[in-house]
């Protein structure tokens, strides 16, 4: 199964442009002056990055959340997650949502975004399979 991408999360790739836009958007402190920041980090893991430190390690927690963003990007990926852009470097954003993530990936707190089954796909069901068995039934 393909990881899910951080970034295909709907508002989510419109923060990491404005981040490569302006780089001072990816600092801690933009989410004091970009609510849109923390209102997505809400709708998206059920809190923000000040509500998720708030949140006290629960026991054998290995204190994945401080360490590099490089090193965070390769844990998500074991865990079925790419946070990193189309080159392969860390989201500029990823500072802001990476620690709701990880309560909310490993169960302490928040949850994830919401996911659907995939569909079986019924080949049977696809008109070219209907137009095809509709020809073989055609004898004129």
């Amino acid at each position: 199964m393909a990881p899910r991408r951080l970034i295909d999360l709907p508002g989510f790739a419109d923060l990491e442009t404005r981040a490569l836009m302006k780089p001072s958007f990816a600092d801690p402190e933009a989410r004091a002056q970009f609510p849109e920041i923390d209102q997505l980090a809400r709708d998206t893991f059920g809190l923000t990055a000040d509500e998720a430190a708030a949140i006290p390690d629960p026991p054998g927690w290995d204190g994945v959340d401080v360490k590099s963003m490089r090193e965070q990007a390769d844990a998500f990926e074991l865990e079925g997650w790419d946070v990193m852009d189309d080159k392969r470097r860390p989201l500029r954003i990823l500072g802001h949502f990476s620690h709701p993530l990880w309560l909310a990936l490993r169960g302490v707190a928040g949850h994830l975004p919401f996911e659907p089954e995939p569909e079986d796909f019924d080949p049977s069901t696809s008109s070219l399979a209907a137009e095809a068995a509709k020809f073989r039934r055609d004898k004129r």
